[in-house]
């Protein structure tokens, strides 16, 4: 009996974390994509085409993961996802500002 609610438990604990781990990867994707976005953004605005090229190609490769863990996705993981993409901008402003 005991060792069946030790299972039971370790089986429900195991599942948040499948679905936290899940969630903080969403988050990652969302805030690199977004990151390059706005990096990109501030290089073909300050004519820095041989790094607007190669960052326009990861942008493309990140998403072409992004679009299958969001588009049939619940509400609170488009939030999870949303939030990324938010600190995404102000990562991708930061980094911009410190390398040129």
């Amino acid at each position: 009996m005991i060792s069946n609610l030790a299972f039971q438990v370790r089986f429900l604990v195991e599942l948040e974390f499948n679905k936290m781990n899940k969630n903080i990867k969403r988050f990652i994707y969302a805030w690199l994509q977004v990151t390059l976005v706005c990096l990109n953004t501030w290089q073909i605005a300050n004519g820095k085409i041989i790094g607007a090229i190669f960052v326009g190609f990861l942008i493309s490769f990140v998403w072409c993961f992004n679009i299958q863990s969001i588009a049939f996705s619940k509400l609170s993981e488009k939030i999870t996802y949303s939030l990324g993409a938010c600190c995404g901008t102000a990562t991708g402003l930061l980094i911009s500002q410190l390398i040129y």
